[in-house]
């Protein structure tokens, strides 16, 4: 199911610190960064933080800008975004400024802290998860349930590691302070954890007042059938792709991008690309590749519609030629319709073959868009 774009917001010191040990919270940031950070606030549907933070800093998270709460308003969207608070125990202190400022609030929590949590008399909507606290229950059920499309997530460093480690993660908004900590007991922003391969991808970097601003996407794509937050970046890339198809009444406008396991981009390829007024986004994009490229067997395919399973024009489908090539994970937006081949199946074919095939729907309608005059939308 879809789940809210997750961008994780921190500032660390020099050193990598969250803060330091002492008993008054730590500013890692100016008054500039903080105008950034209420902007970026403004422009999420919900803001989350964990418990740790909610007990070291007693946050209030709100919107300061009368302005942007204005603007969210004419908008017509509530006023502060949402304020979302994850505690495995539930045991937190309602008295808190996080429950009594603001708009409306949410507690997500296992069966066991709801209970804990409505004997404290917490001021949110409680949403137990089961017995533990599952990342991705939570993101599907904010995007299906309270209609949250953008999630800032503000700490702290135990809930940003799990969010990475589990490829949920879209983007990493990070401040690096020019100070100091050197404290080995102060808390860090990452903890050790199993994550992803490869680089992160360098969207931004500019200083704001004395700090400086980086903003990083993950590249490395899943290894299974559970799709991470790079699935969607290349996704929508494949799908950016197809618009660049020459128009055609007879064949559909597809992108495709393969890409290695450490999120190293090997080839991309659109539907009649070039002078080949026939060939497919997939074979386009393998064809640019090695055939002996030993990072093939563990690469994604991403194709903004199903590959092929049957062809008059070529010899070999897409789908064969994934397998052939020895790639066995693919990710597409759109099943393919029976326009021009009835009863179409590639993901079967993928499959039979021992491929793993993951569906995201929510980029169907992108996927869709190059060829309305083929399905009539």
């Amino acid at each position: 199911m879809p789940h809210p774009y997750v961008l994780l917001s921190a500032a660390v010191s020099l050193d990598g610190c969250l803060d330091d040990t002492g008993p008054e919270r730590l500013l890692l940031s100016g008054p500039e960064d903080f105008d950034r950070v209420d902007e970026v606030r403004a422009s999420a549907d919900a803001v989350l933080v964990g418990a740790g933070t909610l007990r070291a800093d007693n946050p209030r998270l709100l919107v300061y800008s009368p302005a942007r709460r204005a603007a969210r308003v004419a908008a017509g969207r509530p006023e502060y975004p949402l304020k979302v608070a994850v505690s495995g125990s539930g045991d937190l202190d309602p008295a808190a400024r996080f429950w009594h400022t603001g708009g409306a609030k949410v507690l997500y929590t296992t069966d066991r802290g709801a209970e804990r949590a409505h004997a404290l008399g917490v001021a949110a909507d409680v949403v137990p998860l089961g017995p533990d606290l599952d990342w991705r229950r939570l993101l599907e059920h904010l995007h299906a349930v309270r209609g949250v499309r953008r999630l800032m997530v503000e700490g702290g460093g135990r809930i940003h590691t799990q969010l990475l480690t589990q490829g949920l993660a879209d983007e990493l908004q990070l401040v690096l302070a020019p100070l100091f900590v050197g404290d080995p007991d102060a808390p860090r922003l990452f903890g050790p954890g199993a994550y992803q391969a490869g680089r992160l991808r360098l969207v931004e970097t500019r200083p704001v007042g004395d700090v400086v601003l980086t903003r990083y996407e993950p590249t490395a794509p899943g290894t299974g059938p559970l799709p991470v937050a790079a699935d969607h970046h290349w996704l929508a890339l494949a799908c950016a792709l197809a618009a660049e198809c020459p128009p055609s009444t007879t064949a559909f406008s597809v992108g495709a991008v393969v890409v290695a396991a450490d999120g190293t981009e090997l080839a991309r390829g659109h539907s009649r690309e070039g002078t080949d007024p026939v060939v497919h986004a997939e074979e386009a994009a393998l064809a640019k590749i090695d055939p002996m490229d030993p990072r093939l067997p563990a690469a994604t395919v991403y194709s903004s519609l199903e590959p092929c399973a049957r062809r008059a024009s070529r010899p070999a489908p897409c789908a064969r030629l994934i397998l052939d090539a020895g790639v066995r994970r693919v990710v597409t937006a759109w099943r393919e319709p029976d326009t021009f081949v009835a009863g179409a199946d590639g993901s079967g074919v993928l499959a039979e073959g021992g491929a793993t095939v993951v569906v995201l729907p929510e980029y169907e309608d992108r996927a869709k868009a190059p060829n309305g005059h083929l399905t009539g939308r």
